[in-house]
């Protein structure tokens, strides 16, 4: 089992990404409004810190939070397929200012029922 975790910067792919985790069998996911460390410090009081005028160049302000799915599944192919399926709809995880994805282990877990049927 692997829990699968995408924070993405383009909040305009939700639906599709969750449209077709359906369509390839994955039944459950949690969405959270997440916002990155960058786009805190710069929307923050944290002028003290010297690194601060870097960021507020480098920092999207019109796109300051983003979402972050989290989903468990139950084991290599589905997580190949969901994640083939993200990268497909953003156009590449790799390009900036999209997200990331990545997968971790799960040893045990209660409370999830019919898991990727």
């Amino acid at each position: 089992m692997h829990a699968l975790f995408i924070v993405l910067n383009k909040p305009e792919y939700l639906d599709e990404i969750l449209t077709e985790f359906v369509n390839i069998g994955i039944n459950g996911a949690t969405i959270i409004d997440s916002q990155g460390m960058a786009s805190a410090l710069v929307e923050g009081h944290h002028s003290d810190i010297p690194i601060i005028g870097s960021l507020r160049n480098l920092v999207d302000s019109s796109r300051p939070y983003n979402k972050t799915i989290f989903t468990i599944l139950k084991d290599d192919k589905i997580v190949d397929q969901a994640m083939e399926a993200v990268n497909k709809i953003v156009g590449g995880m790799n390009s900036k200012g999209t997200g990331v994805m990545f997968t971790v282990p799960v040893g045990k877990i209660l409370g999830i029922e019919n898991l990727n049927k």
